[in-house]
């Protein structure tokens, strides 16, 4: 069963770090192009950032440059969102997505929640 499963979210305080990992399994974790999400209450999911099956290219949303880091390890069928200057307006749910566009496929996670705060 193809699945991706997120951890390490937490509490964190303003300011802070946390690194969220997003694992693979089930399908050709290297074919696929990987991104992150998140959700606030009361707000519609958003895109943070989405990176290349080879890593060769990333992409993010601008509340995030700058501060998130989107990376993967194929070896470990795992992608990485680094997440510094954490600030109140960054408490969410956070969903790993894994995508393959001409096949129409989707996998998401159940997510994790990042909550900041002092």
């Amino acid at each position: 069963q193809a699945q991706v499963v997120e951890s390490g979210g937490g509490l964190v305080q303003p300011g802070g770090s946390l690194r969220l990992s997003c694992v693979a399994s089930g399908f050709d974790f290297s074919t696929y192009v990987m991104s992150w999400y998140r959700q606030a209450p009361g707000k519609e999911r958003e895109l943070l950032a989405v990176i290349s099956r080879g890593s060769r290219s990333t992409h993010y949303e601008d509340s995030v440059k700058g501060r998130f880091t989107i990376s993967r390890d194929n070896a470990k069928n795992t992608v990485y969102l680094q997440m510094n200057s954490l600030n109140i307006e960054d408490t969410a749910v956070y969903y790993c997505r894994g995508s393959y566009p001409s096949q129409g496929i989707d996998y998401w996670g159940q997510g994790t929640q990042v909550t900041v705060s002092s």
